[in-house]
């Protein structure tokens, strides 16, 4: 079954749903952890914490370090604003905050796009296989590459 059930956040309404989530956490929306947000929002692929360091420092006319980007992108990760793509090791932010769902990533190699679908069939598919191998997958990330519909068409 792929969900359609949740509220996709754009804009405005991402950052706010992203703040709340992480006050939900009991953690602090401070100026730099909404900076950081805003930069790993603003990009249309997976970014890497260098990428957004960069786009922060730009943003603020001060150097950031890429060390202090990782601990937020860490905690973002962690409180569901943001999704790491592993094969990339690059962030994106997370449209939907408030849902917990399992990571599904398409990921096109000729322009780096990535979409995010939720397919319960697919990782509860994975999870039974984990589990008859004797193995835990409480949240599977799958990540699929291959050729988007924009590049497959050129």
């Amino acid at each position: 079954m792929t969900h359609h059930d949740h509220q996709l956040h754009q804009g405005d309404a991402l950052k706010d749903a992203a703040r709340d989530r992480l006050t939900k956490e009991g953690e602090q929306w401070t100026e730099m952890r909404a900076a950081v947000f805003d930069a790993l929002a603003g990009f249309d692929k997976p970014a890497s914490a260098y990428d957004v360091a960069e786009a922060v420092s730009k943003a603020q006319g001060r150097r950031v370090a890429a060390n202090s980007v990782y601990r937020i992108l860490d905690l973002f990760v962690g409180a569901n604003l943001a999704r790491r793509v592993e094969s990339a090791n690059a962030y994106i932010a997370n449209q939907h905050p408030d849902c917990l769902h399992d990571c599904i990533f398409l990921i096109c190699d000729t322009c780096g796009q990535t979409v995010h679908i939720d397919d319960d069939s697919l990782s509860g598919g994975v999870r039974k296989a984990a589990k008859s191998a004797g193995f835990s997958a409480p949240r599977p990330v799958i990540e699929v590459r291959g050729t988007c519909g924009d590049c497959e068409g050129e």
